[in-house]
């Protein structure tokens, strides 16, 4: 059975939290502090003293030694220094233990080799961490003992955002500022801020570690490079909510005791649609804390993977021809009076508010589908966005039958009267009770999919950070909030002028709407005539990020300043070209050194057994012949494949250029990669299994 363990006595003790501070700061000193958590007040060197202190002490009694500014830099993944709380000794030897304010609110890490986009030149350093005190301390405890992690944004020392924080803080101020207008002119005045809340889901898949170690294309890029089939995939769809194996179990078991004592609050897991891949989702928290706890969730599940002597596969295809995995993004708008804005209620064609919040999220995702598209632009996505196992390409909402129908009352007839109720769910079996049926179905391929009181992006990619995707929503939706206050404000007739507005934005941006199959070709085609933008890899989607409508959105709402956005366009550029180089230089490894060289071995033996058998008596090799024969043509084909390969590769190189680098591994690198996949895989399938120098995929996502 095992350790038996109680979560409210574990949940969050590792965490610096609400709780914590209340018991071990002086009343003042806490007041002062939530002032700035929630308020956005200025924290004084006294208080940020005070609560070093407590922090240093909390810290140390959880046997911590070191403390680490632990941020988000553009690299994808968290960065950390760690420094320990000794000083020099006193008079007496003996060490003291020590932690300032200015420790606290302020670091110093080098910053010269961090992605930077040409905003900081190599020999130019110096870059602050700044403690972004809304997202909770906390101790980590691992085999290098246990570390104070503190939460911080990133920038360089002229003031320039460096990582992925500073602009998602931005950009939940700018919607708290506009969503508080809109909620103000519908006489909500008790409220004082309005929070982004997001719910990640992460798929993630698990191999056996002493097989992943034998796969150099795992290692080096996180996807399988090579690989035939097996006999079975996931066409008798037994693995997804399957009963879940016990090496799994245990390894879940322990993901969770790590996760809530990190204050992460893990709450769904169960199999995914792919053998060997599964999912974990949390319970809904502010943006900033989400993303947060998204990047631990991450790290976690990469941690505790080894101890079970298991590697977990964050890439977004780690095996071609199985179910990708995604990252789904749950949004909503939540006040701190309680209200939650994508709440339609019972009857949503009365609820005006909910009617206008709708309309705009509509305008803003049809205004902005290109910058939303490339929020979720990354080289593994690639593989996966428009297969029939993720959204398409192609940015839509879906919203269900019930807001299609109020959305089709107002756009003909200007007024809404009706809303379809769900009614009962018959089972046909008297023993099982009647169930309050949803008034709408859900829509798996959707990409923005309203799904009862949220809106969920299901184009994420399941290794990306989410604070790409939540700095455009937040920013898109609240240019589109302070569009309709600056109408609503100077309205005589604020009734007549909100019920013309919800009209008008709903009919001029319907085209954003789309119930049906979105893997349906016919989609294609039918979102081509309603102008809807169709961007399918990643170097398509980054100029988003600097056309003239992208930066006078962000730098008009103080997310990203214009050179900022340069600098990250040129920093996803180099990050494409630099993923499909590695995957390039590691095919022409395996291929020279492994997989050609084990074909030869192959070949060899079987000639010398045709010469055997031949010269032995006089029986018909025609089988081991037509055999050689064919392993020989494709040996061949190999060959040359790599050759194509390594001289493109190479010319590749000495392109300089950061974007016609990157198109140029997208259209021609990629292709050549193409053409030395395909007689491997062909050859996996003839060769003797233990001759063939790696795991299959059978041996990956079976067996473990």
């Amino acid at each position: 059975m095992g350790e038996v363990i109680n979560v409210v006595d574990i949940f969050g003790e590792n965490v610096f939290n609400d709780s914590v501070m209340q018991e071990r700061l002086p009343k003042k000193v806490y007041k002062d502090l939530k002032k700035t958590i929630e308020e956005g007040k200025d924290l004084d060197p006294v208080t940020a003293e005070v609560v070093a202190h407590a922090m240093k002490e909390w810290a140390i009694e959880k046997g911590a030694t070191h403390y680490s500014h632990w941020f988000q830099p553009l690299t994808g993944v968290t960065a950390e220094k760690h420094d320990s709380f000794i000083s020099a000794p006193d008079k007496g030897g003996k060490v003291v233990m020590e932690f300032s304010g200015k420790e606290l609110i302020k670091g110093e890490p080098d910053a010269s080799s961090f992605p930077s986009g040409g905003l900081r030149a190599t020999f130019e350093a110096r870059g602050y961490t700044a403690w972004d005190c809304t997202s909770p301390a906390f101790v980590r405890q691992d085999a290098i003992g246990a570390t104070l992690c503190i939460p911080t944004a990133f920038c360089s020392y002229t003031g320039e955002a460096l990582d992925k924080k500073t602009p998602l803080l931005r950009s939940m101020e700018a919607i708290n500022e506009q969503a508080l207008r809109l909620v103000k002119l519908f006489g909500n005045t008790e409220a004082k801020k309005v929070t982004p809340s997001v719910g990640p889901e992460q798929e993630y898949f698990l191999v056996d570690r002493a097989k992943y170690l034998q796969r150099k294309d795992l290692i080096y890029t996180g996807r399988t490079l090579f690989g035939a089939m097996p006999p079975k995939g996931q066409e008798m769809e037994d693995h997804y909510f399957g009963s879940i194996r016990e090496r799994i179990a245990a390894y879940m078991k322990e993901i969770n005791t790590e996760l809530w004592k990190l204050g992460v609050s893990a709450k769904t897991q169960h199999n995914e649609v792919a053998p060997a891949q599964h999912e974990l989702a949390p319970i809904y928290t502010q943006a900033n804390i989400a993303v947060d706890h998204n990047q631990l969730i991450m790290e976690t599940l990469k941690k505790v993977a080894g101890r079970h002597g298991l590697t977990c596969l964050l890439h977004e295809k780690p095996f071609a021809g199985v179910n990708g995995s995604g990252k789904h993004n749950n949004w909503s708008l939540t006040t701190d009076n309680g209200v939650n804005m994508l709440d339609p209620g019972k009857t949503p064609h009365d609820n005006i508010q909910f009617l206008l919040v709708l309309t705009c999220i509509l305008k803003a995702v049809d205004t902005h589908a290109d910058l939303l598209r490339e929020s979720a632009a990354d080289a593994g996505n690639d593989h996966r966005l428009g297969a029939n196992e993720a959204p398409p390409a192609i940015i839509s909402v879906f919203l269900g039958e019930q807001l299609e129908d109020v959305l089709t009352q107002l756009i003909s007839t200007g007024e809404a009267k009706r809303s379809i109720q769900g009614g009962k769910l018959m089972t046909g079996v008297k023993s099982l009770p009647d169930l309050a049926k949803d008034a709408t179905d859900r829509n798996r391929t959707s990409p923005f999919a309203f799904t009862g009181n949220k809106f969920e992006f299901r184009m994420v990619g399941s290794s990306d950070s989410i604070a790409s995707p939540n700095i455009v929503l937040n920013t898109i939706v609240a240019e589109a909030f302070a569009d309709a206050c600056d109408i609503l404000e100077k309205a005589d007739d604020f009734d007549m002028a909100v019920h013309d507005l919800i009209k008008e934005y709903a009919t001029n941006h319907h085209r954003i709407v789309f119930n049906g199959n979105g893997y349906a070709d016919a989609w294609v085609e039918e979102a081509e005539r309603r102008g809807l933008p169709n961007i399918k890899t990643m170097v398509d989607a980054i100029p988003a990020l600097v056309t003239p409508k992208a930066i006078n959105l962000f730098e008009k709402f103080h997310v990203f300043t214009k050179p900022e956005l340069e600098s990250r366009a040129e920093i996803e550029y180099e990050a494409y070209a630099k993923s499909i180089n590695i995957e390039a230089r590691t095919m022409i490894d395996m291929a020279s050194k492994q997989i050609i060289p084990a074909i030869i071995k192959y070949t060899t033996a079987l000639a010398k057994s045709i010469n055997a058998v031949k010269a032995a008596c006089d029986v018909d090799t025609s089988v081991q012949v037509e055999l050689l024969t064919e392993t020989s043509a494709l040996l061949s084909d190999t060959k040359v494949a790599l050759s194509k390969l390594v001289d493109i590769t190479e010319k590749a190189a000495e392109i300089e250029e950061a974007k016609e680098q990157a198109a140029f591994f997208r259209d021609e690198v990629k292709a050549a990669m193409d053409e030395l996949r395909a007689p491997v895989d062909k050859l996996e399938m003839l060769v003797d299994k233990d001759l063939w120098p790696m795991p299959s995929y059978g041996d990956l996502i079976f067996e473990v």
